[in-house]
């Protein structure tokens, strides 16, 4: 039974929830920055270059292996998914960026001076009583 608590224990933690949280987040992000670059990004720049589809650029092996099927290299997903992980980079780091400058916000309030110890308190009424 011990092993069970020390893994709800575990598993209750802060960290492993808000970790738990960022991975669905991201997956979830993930998605929408591949449709952002396979939908949006990619159509206009394969037009640039002369109507290219990344996506579709490989190179076939001229030995076939596989029941007479060529074996292709799919360089043009390749390529679609390193503009994809730059875009999820680059997003993630002006959101951390963001989040910093926030924080940096909040740190540079002045803080209330801290209340004076009890014995400061004391010796300042005693202080006081003995001036009258």
């Amino acid at each position: 039974m011990k092993l069970v608590d020390e893994f709800k224990a575990f598993a209750m933690r802060g960290n492993v929830l808000d970790m738990a949280v960022g991975i669905i987040i991201g997956a979830a992000f993930g998605t929408i920055v591949s449709s952002l670059v396979n939908d949006v990004i990619m159509p206009p720049v394969g037009a640039l270059v002369g109507g290219i589809d990344f996506g579709s650029l490989s190179v076939k092996l001229t030995n076939p292996i596989n029941d007479g099927k060529p074996v292709e290299i799919l360089y043009g997903k390749f390529i679609n998914t390193i503009i994809n992980f730059l875009i999820v980079a680059f997003a993630i780091f002006m959101m951390i960026k963001g989040l910093n400058r926030l924080k940096k916000k909040e740190e540079e309030k002045p803080a209330a001076p801290p209340k004076p110890s009890e014995e400061v308190i004391l010796l300042t009424q005693i202080r006081d009583l003995l001036k009258k």
